[in-house]
């Protein structure tokens, strides 16, 4: 089933020669040599990609996008939420990001760097801060006989330290949300295990929220003497932006002693206008262990003086006043030690902490203040890393213990292919690492848009959203928008499975929107017209830009009217069944029911004929909106029928008999409709123009289906597709978008021609999109097509994963050759929409698979 497990694998690993293979590190993950370096490099989609017949046929839209982002970034001085001029380069060094959900994070990169910083909600710094270090000191009868910054880095800076270990004796295994490094210490029979734990946890609703990791590092000591080991861990105050110099910045030292438990670190007050906040690095005391530190040092010049004070007796200095605030233009960091003895061929190991509190945030805009969800626990005041600290390195095991009985039956499953469980939890990434924000409701909040449920609306705080809070994330980290909601709805399978309370959040926020209208005229680039910002009952693209002010004023977007996104409507009212389904949630349920039958009204006025579908004018829809189509679509289409087959569903629920009757009736038209208007004989069509590429087979026609499944629909009344046509459609798009595409090994194309060659008729229709991908799969795994659904997913991994180098900054799309669009993005997530199609295969019994624990 694997596509070459073994030969991509060994290609990670090739480099390694050491045989060690770490301490606890476990069978499945994604891991890497140190020394690795992927042969294949990828530049990011720019202009001069495009076709010259699609630059002609959208030369005015770039005129207009031009003068538009002139007008951004020369005159507003701010970022464009899409930058087509400055897209990311691929940098093939990210890891497992730090913290838990919503708090801002730090990524660690494989290589131990810590080199993405997101602690501004949504707006993103890449910078690798080379004075972020662990060190290792190894001593043996009073001397020093190793010392060596774990870093195969050789920086212009920081001279007086011992850089450039070699990456050949060491290895990153990733199972987010831990992450392991092991570090063989050649000559010194000595082996490292940094292992990596942030608090990510289903259904865990406050310590998923703390903005904290640990780092354990086991020590294992294969020599026949004793040594004294210590690991350094330095930190600058700071994330290697410019306010870094502004000027201010202090660092403290501190010591927290509660429950019979003692912490000690040092805080970095990091003392910015907008949004301060403190980094903390702790360590947990033990009696058999020291912790020292160096409250203040500069991060530049040779650090010589650190580098010596360590290397003495391996320890530091510790002095215990606060250091005086930085003057403008310096920068300022701060070091933590611990010692411990590991006796002749045995173990021991350490603990520290990276924590940050930044407890109120505001926006591009600053208009308001928000407080991050954990202050619930924490506080608001800006004090809170101590406790932090100390309680992540006092609760940790507990984290992993909760995150092991989650795993483990998926691992365990010997059915499911090694990449898959890789691909399963790493993907879980984005969660934290998607410009992730988790607010707190404030007490004065209004969520419904004005309309109350007596008149059709919403409570003003539904208690889901009073008890569990405000969450957004990014569409992408390069296309920063606030839960874009067409991507959303592939996306939120990871949400409604295993944090389901943020995901019937972010609904209630969704539902509030469609009520409101704005009638404010604002250019759409894609057509050059002018129309309201956000049309009544209809739901929005998306809550807004973080450089702006999300929540307040919705929809960033400036592609289309938002009266033009008919699908969005659409995936409301799936997700809407499919929350209720997954949940039983009746009350939400009920809440819902008269935004659904709101956004249906609106839907109706596009079906022209009164065949019951819906009619598309000028692009396919807002998700694939580089592709023309005229009339009913295959994806529209589909999603339209979906939809009015959960109406009914949903009416029945609710004892609303008049209203079954009505979307029962049109149910049967439009199914008789789009199966005259669509099918022909293998597949849907991609729309029914005619034209000459209106046959083109589109990898998602069947997303309908796909949701009706989800929900636990799609037969008897319930059906709106025949299942015969689905698995003709689903074996074409197999046989052609995914066999016949860059020999089957890259997923599936968007668009495919039956004589088996890619679409390029749009920008789109060549692109392989991962989340597209995972989600076919599921469709597939659905359908009964087990096999080919997880041979069409791995296609996806190993391209991202294993041949481009793009671990933890999964594109949303890439080209067969040479091309990759928007890194770190949403729709990736969608993979868990394969593991709940895999959990209800009918008949299924796990096999299990018992070589489960360490290599």
């Amino acid at each position: 089933m694997d596509l070459n497990d073994s030969t991509s694998l060994a290609e990670l690993m090739s480099r390694y020669v050491s045989t060690e293979t770490g301490f606890g590190v476990p069978k499945n993950g994604w891991r890497i040599c140190l020394a690795h370096e992927f042969k294949e490099k990828r530049k990011p989609f720019q202009a001069r990609d495009v076709s010259l017949s699609n630059m002609i046929e959208h030369i005015s839209l770039g005129v207009r996008y031009l003068r538009w982002w002139y007008k951004k970034t020369q005159v507003e001085k701010k970022a464009p939420f899409i930058d087509m001029f400055r897209a990311l380069p691929l940098r093939q060094i990210y890891g497992a990001p730090l913290g838990g959900i919503g708090g801002g994070s730090i990524t660690r990169g494989w290589r131990g760097d810590f080199c993405r910083w997101q602690l501004n909600p949504g707006m993103y710094h890449y910078k690798t801060v080379i004075a972020n270090q662990f060190t290792v000191c190894l001593r043996r009868g009073g001397q020093t006989v190793y010392q060596q910054v774990l870093s195969t880095e050789r920086p212009p800076t920081l001279q007086g330290w011992n850089w450039g270990y070699c990456g050949e004796y060491a290895f990153y295994h990733a199972l987010y949300p831990r992450a392991w490094t092991v570090y063989h210490l050649p000559g010194q029979n000595v082996t490292l295990t940094c292992r990596q734990v942030s608090p990510v946890i289903p259904h865990d609703y406050k310590d998923s929220s703390l903005p904290v990791a640990v780092f354990v590092w086991d020590i294992e000591n294969k020599n026949d003497y004793a040594l004294d080991v210590s690991i350094m861990f330095t930190m600058v105050n700071g994330s290697g932006h410019e306010d870094d110099k502004i000027g201010g910045h202090w660092n403290e030292p501190f010591h927290l002693e509660k429950e019979g438990e003692s912490v000690s670190g040092v805080l970095l007050h990091h003392q910015t206008p907008v949004n301060p906040y403190t980094l903390c690095i702790a360590a947990r005391e033990k009696s058999d262990q020291e912790i020292s530190h160096q409250k203040a040092f500069s991060p530049k010049g040779t650090c010589s003086a650190l580098w010596s004070d360590l290397m003495t007796d391996g320890r530091l200095d510790s002095p215990k006043d606060s250091s005086t605030p930085t003057k403008k233009g310096e920068k300022v960091a701060a070091a933590l030690a611990v010692s411990c003895s590991v006796p002749a061929n045995q173990h021991n190991s350490v603990e520290f902490s990276l924590a940050w509190d930044m407890p109120k945030i505001t926006f591009g805009s600053r208009e308001r203040i928000y407080v991050r969800r954990y202050t619930r626990y924490y506080g608001t005041k800006g004090d809170a890393a101590p406790s932090l600290s100390h309680y992540a390195l006092t609760h940790y095991s507990k984290w992993e213990d909760s995150i092991d009985e989650w795993q483990r039956p998926i691992l365990q499953d010997g059915s499911l292919p090694a990449w898959y469980k890789s691909a399963l939890f790493n993907e879980l990434y984005f969660v934290v690492d998607g410009g992730t924000v988790w607010v707190e409701l404030p007490e004065d909040a209004d969520i419904s848009g004005g309309l109350r449920p007596e008149d059709g609306g919403l409570p003003a705080q539904p208690e889901v959203v009073k008890e569990y809070g405000r969450f957004a994330y990014l569409e992408g980290q390069e296309y920063r928008m606030y839960n874009t909601y067409d991507v959303h709805f592939y996306a939120s399978f990871a949400l409604i499975m295993l944090w389901p309370k943020l995901a019937l959040s972010l609904q209630y926020d969704i539902a509030g929107s469609v009520v409101q209208h704005d009638p404010t005229e604002r250019l759409n680039l894609m057509d050059g017209r002018y129309s309201p910002v956000k049309t009544r009952g209809v739901v929005p693209h998306d809550i807004g830009d973080p450089d702006d002010e999300p929540w307040v004023r919705v929809n960033a977007y400036l592609i289309h009217d938002t009266a033009d996104w008919k699908d969005l409507n659409l995936k409301f009212v799936l997700q809407v069944f499919r929350d209720y389904h997954l949940t039983q949630d009746e009350q939400y349920l009920k809440d819902m029911w008269p935004i659904c039958q709101t956004v249906m009204e609106t839907e109706l006025k596009f079906d022209k004929d009164g065949d019951g579908l819906i009619e598309n004018s000028g692009y396919a829809d807002q998700t694939y909106d580089g592709w023309k189509v005229t009339g009913p679509s295959a994806y529209c289409g589909g999603l339209w029928l979906a939809s009015v087959c959960m109406m009914c569903k949903m009416a029945r629920v609710l004892k609303c008999e008049s209203v079954y009757q009505r979307y029962r009736d049109i149910l049967e038209r439009g199914s008789a409709a789009f199966d005259k208007l669509l099918w022909n004989g293998k597949y849907y069509n991609y729309d029914s123009s005619g034209q000459s590429l209106s046959n083109s087979v589109m990898s998602d026609q069947c997303a309908g289906q796909w949701f009706l499944r989800a929900s636990g629909l799609g037969d008897d009344d319930y059906q709106a597709f025949p299942k015969e046509k689905i698995c003709s459609a689903l074996k074409s798009v197999f046989d052609l978008n995914v066999m016949s595409f860059a020999g089957g090994q890259m997923g599936a194309v968007n668009g495919m021609r039956p004589e088996g060659v890619p679409d390029r008729s749009s920008v789109q229709s060549d692109e392989v999109w991962v989340g597209v991908v995972y989600g076919l799969a599921a469709t597939m795994i659905h359908e009964g097509m087990v096999d080919e659904g997880l041979r069409t997913a791995e296609g996806c991994y190993r391209a991202v994963w294993e041949r481009m180098g793009m671990a933890f900054q999964t594109p949303e799309a890439y080209c067969e050759k040479s091309i990759y669009r928007s890194l770190a993005y949403m729709r990736p997530l969608t993979i868990w929409a394969m593991q709940h199609a895999l959990s209800n295969r009918p008949n299924h019994t796990e096999t299990t698979d018992k070589d489960v624990g360490q290599d």
